[in-house]
């Protein structure tokens, strides 16, 4: 055998092994890069989620699905009661109803984080604006991403967002999940845990 046979040989071998193996290892579809894309990306934005409530926001619909965000990538998970005060009124003036109301939202939120199998942090927090609270809380706790419910009055007019919600949205500097609840939606509500009744889990809004 003659050397350039040899080499015609091995080049022949070469390019038979390289068919074979881009046979075996097809390269990426345009579907799965997406997929491994948007896998990528969740992982790079569910480090700490805080769920937002108000006495104009209802969020206890998304409690159960920031759970499993949570839970699914270890996440630390915080639900935010803000209660916006009144120019008329002392910053630390008591709101009774209101922060009765902050309690049970706040209850309910544990409940169904602890069914879900995660620890959960709560803080009600009374300012001026419920929009530059949201946002500062956000930087205190380095959040990927804030969770917020529709507006509640909004259900019946059919605007389930406010100009609130808008403005946290626009100017968050993490990524913001809306979620607006369905007419007959309870997917994100999730089973009572053991013994208990759902409405234990979310109570009446």
């Amino acid at each position: 055998m003659t050397l350039i046979g040899a080499l015609a040989a091995l080049v022949v071998a070469i390019s038979i092994g390289t068919t074979f193996w881009w046979m075996l290892h097809p390269p990426d579809s345009f579907v799965e890069r997406r997929a491994k894309e948007a896998v990528s990306e969740l992982e790079r934005m569910v480090g700490s989620i805080i769920v937002v409530f108000t006495p104009e926001i209802a969020s206890g619909h998304m409690m159960a699905l920031a759970a499993k965000l949570a839970r699914g990538e270890r996440s630390d998970l915080l639900a935010l009661y803000v209660i916006e005060m009144p120019y008329t009124l002392p910053p630390d003036a008591e709101m009774p109803t209101e922060e009765r109301a902050a309690l049970d939202e706040l209850g309910a939120a544990e409940t169904i984080a602890k069914s879900n199998g995660i620890s959960i942090r709560t803080e009600i927090l009374k300012a001026r604006s419920t929009k530059q609270a949201v946002l500062d809380i956000a930087k205190r706790e380095r959040a990927n991403l804030l969770i917020v419910g529709d507006h509640r009055e909004g259900r019946y007019v059919g605007a389930p967002l406010s100009r609130t919600i808008e403005e946290i949205a626009a100017d968050a500097k993490c990524d913001v999940l809306i979620g607006v609840e369905g007419k007959h939606g309870t997917i994100l509500i999730g089973e009572p845990p053991p013994g208990a009744e759902a409405s234990d889990q979310v109570r009446e809004r």
